[in-house]
């Protein structure tokens, strides 16, 4: 048989079209979402899917058929123009009371909607930078250090994950703070790099903190005529938003393990805010919200009254 005939390889292609190039960074752009994959599973991760999901299912079900529910009742207008006027007649006319944000009720139990953790958001504010912007290089390099995240994810294009932000005001505050003026930063963290922070702070920051009991909960509602569950204090629009927030001191930063090993490289400790943002909405979403966060060891502690 005879000898397959060698190749000759010659010079490659030429490329006919450069990468798009950001001229701020002065790197290529990628044509493509860069996604990186996990290499190692999660262990928080896993323990939602295997124990958390069902325990929270039971917890917050509901044995009510759509056919039982009575019919929703139309919806009262209140006419604040007339309605033939061609200029009034597609304005927003807003229903009677007003959204009526504390009364939207919960979704049908399914197993579609188990409350779940989307996102877990640090935000620290910085009344330094105020003066001078420069400022908040402490403060950035510490949400750095913290989430790992840079400014636009290291090209990632993933929606939702921006990397480290800059907090802008949004309107005149008397003398002390302008719109468009920079007061701190905050970072959103998804997917497992949340679980990795929620797994740093039980293990290593909530433990070392003195006199933490857990997360102060409101006073309980003594009213009986109350629709909202005994651990909410109905004066608050995140009563039925799923988001479980509470803030650290600024000695707490120092625990962080990340922070920990070169404390002499930032200027200051900072405190901040954490805040879990879940998929829970409707009345009674905070209850469900703080049941799936101290799934996850984080502690809480009711407020006397």
């Amino acid at each position: 048989m005879p000898l397959a005939r060698p190749t000759r390889f010659g010079k490659p292609p030429p490329i006919r079209k450069r990468l798009p190039a950001d001229t701020r960074r002065k790197l290529p752009r990628p044509p493509v979402n860069l996604r990186v994959r996990e290499y190692a599973p999660c262990r928080l991760s896993d323990h939602y899917h295997t124990t958390l999901s069902d325990n929270l299912m039971y917890m917050n079900y509901s044995h009510t058929l759509q056919s039982d529910l009575p019919p929703k009742p139309p919806r009262e207008i209140r006419l604040r123009w007339d309605p033939s006027n061609p200029y009034a007649k597609y304005r927003k006319n807003d229903p009677v009371g007003g959204t009526q944000w504390s009364k939207i009720p919960p979704e049908p139990s399914t197993p579609a909607n188990i409350t779940r953790l989307e996102a877990v958001q640090i935000h620290i504010m910085s009344k330094d930078a105020l003066t001078s912007r420069s400022n908040l290089l402490g403060v950035i390099a510490a949400l750095r250090a913290l989430s790992g995240e840079t400014e636009a994810g290291g090209g990632a294009l993933a929606k939702g994950v921006k990397g480290v932000e800059i907090v802008l005001g949004k309107k005149q505050v008397g003398g002390w703070i302008r719109a468009g003026m920079p007061a701190g930063a905050k970072v959103t963290l998804k997917g497992s790099a949340m679980y990795d922070l929620i797994a740093t702070l039980t293990e290593f920051v909530l433990p070392r903190l003195r006199e933490f009991h857990g997360i102060p909960m409101p006073a309980a509602v003594s009213s009986h005529t109350s629709y909202l569950p005994a651990s909410s204090n109905a004066v608050k629009a995140s009563d039925v938003a799923g988001v479980v927030s509470f803030g650290l001191p600024a000695p707490a930063m120092g625990f962080w393990p990340q922070i920990e090993v070169n404390q002499d490289a930032y200027p200051k400790m900072y405190g901040m805010h954490i805040h879990f943002i879940t998929n829970a909405v409707g009345v009674g979403a905070q209850e469900r919200a703080r049941a799936l966060v101290s799934g996850f060891q984080i502690p809480f502690v009711r407020k006397s009254s």
